[in-house]
């Protein structure tokens, strides 16, 4: 079974991963672009029970603008944020696909918010879901 694992900036944080993401999507959302310091985030999905976490973390909780509350975990020393939680999804836990710095990682399958998203962004693949 494959192992990735995603760490802050400063390794302080880890999120370790077994097997494949069950979903991995970008999100277009303001939340997830103030979040993300870009025009977009992406993250992958894994049941709960697949994730080992290592290291302190601080967390933090916000509505979004789907209505439901997501918690995102960060170091505390870096501020990196790791992975996060959403009381829509209790099951998984989502993982910052940037945390694992693998360019060979999978694409996402799903594109989210995209009346947010902006106009020069363009989410390209074979089979992505685009939803507004």
């Amino acid at each position: 079974m494959v192992e990735r694992i995603a760490t802050c900036r400063c390794g302080q944080l880890q999120a370790v991963c077994q097997g494949e993401p069950v979903r991995i999507s970008v999100c277009h959302c303001l939340n997830c672009q103030k979040r993300s310091g870009s025009a977009f985030a992406v993250q992958a999905r894994f049941p709960q029970q697949r994730v080992r976490i290592v290291g302190q973390y601080n967390a933090w909780s916000v509505t979004g603008d789907s209505g439901s509350t997501a918690t995102f975990r960060f170091c505390p020393t870096c501020g990196s944020t790791v992975f996060y939680s959403s009381d829509a999804l209790p099951d998984l836990i989502a993982v910052a696909v940037g945390a694992f710095a693998d360019p060979t990682f999978p694409p996402p399958t799903v594109s989210g918010f995209e009346a947010r998203r902006h106009p020069w962004v363009v989410v390209a693949g074979e089979g992505v879901e685009h939803f507004d």
